[in-house]
């Protein structure tokens, strides 16, 4: 699946206190599941134990244990039928040699065929998907961002403080549907599938419905012909091989990770032509700026007031916080009034 990303430099919130107790649901859901495929699930009690007589009523609550682990896995099911990614990371593609060949090989191929020209990936937009997810809500964007922030470290370890480099050559395609710029074969792919990896672990245990079935498979896509998809009905059903020939075992050149992005797929681009970005994680040794320092640091406090704030409310609202706060409210009227009562004026017992 192919997606775009960009720019500021932010932070991470803490866990969403919802998302603790959706994840609980999970956890008793699986537990049960295992308990229902244990050997001993199926033994019929009363023989193996030589028991003349079993209660009626444990059989009734096991068939209602069954009935509530199989409404939690259809609940499950839906959630994953209704997934529909909306936000992915993003590895932004800034070497001006990458996106000059780019740009070279998209004209080649509209000057064979000037309909292909709406099938091209846009200036500014080019980049490697890493993973996509589904965030439905600013809490859930906020979760991400988290997530994000929480990923940076993993990075780290298993890049061992070396530069991660992509090298770019040679083209193909996606069932002759999506062109793409092929990632060169090497050790820094396996850095790569490590990180694609700790992403989606560091997203999914937020909660976070993320990744795809397919195996992830790095590649910088250059033209889909799903961005135009009138082009079927004048008779372009593939990208003809011959449109890009020439650029077959092409250098493009290569590219110094520097930066990762969570960026949305839906919201207005950027006016540079990159992805509406949401927060970003600097990696390697690229200098940034005092400013990047500063609204990085600023954008941590935020969220992390933020999330305090949230947490505040949340407990607030609970009943037996109400309650607390009333009873001990009651109870310092109380202690006031009675200490007034037993005031001595001393100035009527010296009279």
């Amino acid at each position: 699946m192919e997606r775009p990303g960009a720019g500021g430099i932010n932070s991470s919130e803490c866990e969403n206190v919802s998302r603790e107790e959706e994840t609980s649901e999970e956890f008793e859901a699986n537990a049960m599941d295992s308990l229902i495929d244990m050997p001993f699930a199926t033994i019929d009690i009363k023989d193996d134990c030589g028991i003349t007589d079993v209660p009626h009523t444990n059989w009734e609550r096991s068939k209602e244990n069954e009935r509530i682990s199989k409404d939690q896995i259809k609940k499950r099911k839906k959630k994953q039928k209704d997934y529909q990614p909306n936000y992915f990371l993003s590895i932004p593609i800034t070497n001006k040699e990458i996106t000059r060949g780019i740009k070279i090989l998209q004209n080649a191929i509209i000057q064979q065929d000037k309909q292909l020209a709406k099938a091209m990936t846009s200036d500014g937009s080019f980049h490697i998907t890493l993973l996509v997810m589904q965030l439905l809500s600013e809490d859930e964007v906020n979760i991400g961002i988290g997530a994000l922030l929480e990923l940076k470290p993993f990075i780290e370890e298993i890049l061992q403080g070396k530069q991660l480099i992509l090298p770019f050559q040679g083209i193909d395609t996606f069932g002759n549907q999506v062109g793409f710029v092929k990632l060169a074969e090497g050790d820094h792919v396996n850095s790569l599938l490590e990180i694609a990896e700790a992403a989606k672990r560091t997203f999914q245990e937020k909660g976070i419905l993320a990744g795809e079935n397919r195996s992830f498979k790095p590649h910088l896509t250059f033209m889909k012909l799903s961005k135009a998809p009138w082009l079927r009905k004048k008779g372009v059903k593939k990208i003809d091989p011959k449109f890009y020939e020439k650029f077959i075992g092409h250098r493009f050149g290569e590219e110094m990770v520097h930066r990762i992005d969570l960026c949305s797929m839906l919201k207005k681009k950027q006016s540079n032509g990159y992805y509406h970005c949401e927060s970003s994680v600097v990696i390697g040794k690229k200098p940034i700026g005092l400013r990047d320092l500063i609204n990085e640091a600023l954008h941590r406090e935020r969220m992390s007031l933020k999330s305090k704030v949230k947490q505040i409310k949340e407990l607030l609202l609970k009943p037996e916080t109400q309650a607390r706060i009333r009873r001990e409210l009651f109870e310092g009227r109380s202690v006031n009034n009675s200490n007034q009562g037993n005031q001595v004026d001393f100035s009527v017992t010296l009279t």
